[in-house]
């Protein structure tokens, strides 16, 4: 909980790096809150007022931590457009979110780890 409280804190903040843990944590706890609020969902009879207004308090930390996340592996954030093209731009993210960090300093800050 400690990784998304801290991305939420940052949730403008697009320059630096951001490493991989941090990026899934938030991933993991953005998933697991959305499966909660479309659970209640379902129980209380309402469509997608809850996780889409989840979806929408969380649309900049997550653009944010997924540029920083970029940034971290030497990568300007604007890669996140690729993730537009169906299908290949999301795997081309996903792959490019696993990779490792880049060991040394880079143009976007101080190695995070």
């Amino acid at each position: 909980m400690e990784w998304y409280s801290k991305v939420l804190k940052n949730y403008v903040g697009f320059s630096g790096r951001a490493q991989r843990k941090e990026y899934w944590m938030f991933v993991l706890f953005n998933l697991i809150i959305s499966i909660i609020l479309a659970i209640l969902e379902s129980l209380l009879g309402i469509t997608n007022v809850l996780t889409g207004l989840y979806s929408l308090a969380v649309l900049l930390p997550s653009l944010a931590v997924a540029f920083r996340r970029l940034h971290d592996t030497g990568r300007s954030g604007w890669w996140i457009l690729i993730g537009l093209i169906p299908l290949i731009g999301a795997i081309i993210l996903i792959v490019f979110y696993c990779q490792d960090s880049d060991p040394n300093e880079n143009q976007y800050g101080p190695n995070p780890k």
